[in-house]
């Protein structure tokens, strides 16, 4: 019975989340589920706590994420990228589709799919719309597939890889060696039948007359901490870091 009772509150905390019943915040629906798990005692406090433990990196990943792609976008760091990508495009739709792929791929190789998803889709509205695009589906449909695409070029490409593999996350010349065939391969692929699936849409020519947006002085530091951020967390994961602290902390170590 607790067993049912314990899927069941799951599911709708979880279909909750997804599909937003009266406009609440995820979060909401997310701790609902939590609290209602302990109120009947389906989980013991202890391991609620063991489980937030365990999560703890993961959680301040992402919110040092989210902030500096925050930061980037208050700053306009996208609205300006998506702007060069439009007049580098030089009138044509096709280039422009690429450019912004192209986009797409290094926010979400580097700031996770999360900030692709999340920070890019209005740059990229704002930028089809500076171009007078007549069809911006396929451009917004990039912010959608690219932040799968491309979740597993590296390790901080996407949250969850961190919740996967938790303290035996491989080094990152052992990750590279495993999924950089395949992440180049579904990069590929998904660009390829986007382009194809959205042909009829690109057909069309766009305007070169658009304002470049000058990026203010807090854009360019929202620029430079995203580049040394990820400089750091790739040097890291190239030197092991992460299982060297570990190896020499026996209280983090796995059992």
């Amino acid at each position: 019975m607790n067993h049912t009772l314990i899927w069941v509150i799951s599911f709708l905390a979880i279909a909750s989340v997804i599909i937003r019943p009266f406009k609440v915040a995820e979060a909401i629906y997310a701790l609902s589920g939590a609290t209602l798990l302990l109120i009947f005692q389906l989980i013991k406090p202890s391991d609620a706590l063991t489980g937030i433990g365990k999560g703890l990196d993961v959680y301040l990943f992402l919110t040092g994420m989210m902030l500096l792609a925050e930061t980037a976008r208050e700053e306009k760091l996208f609205d300006w990228l998506a702007a060069h990508a439009t007049i580098r495009a030089k009138g044509s739709s096709g280039r422009l589709f690429l450019l912004i792929y192209l986009v797409g791929v290094v926010i979400t190789t580097f700031l996770s799919n999360d900030a692709a998803a999340v920070v890019l889709t209005p740059a990229v509205a704002a930028a089809v719309k500076a171009a007078k695009v007549e069809k911006n589906l396929p451009y917004l449909l990039i912010c959608a597939f690219i932040a799968n695409a491309a979740s597993f070029v590296l390790p901080i490409s996407n949250p969850a890889n961190l919740v996967i593999y938790g303290t035996h996350m491989p080094s990152l010349l052992h990750w590279l060696g495993q999924y950089l065939i395949p992440s180049v391969c579904s990069i590929t692929v998904t660009y390829f039948m986007l382009r194809f699936t959205q042909r009829s849409s690109l057909k069309g020519r766009i305007t070169r007359d658009i304002d470049l947006p000058q990026l203010s002085p807090g854009g360019k530091t929202a620029l430079f901490g995203i580049c040394g951020t990820a400089v750091i967390l790739l040097a890291s994961s190239a030197s092991n870091f992460q299982s060297v602290y570990l190896r020499r902390s026996p209280a983090l170590s796995p059992p």
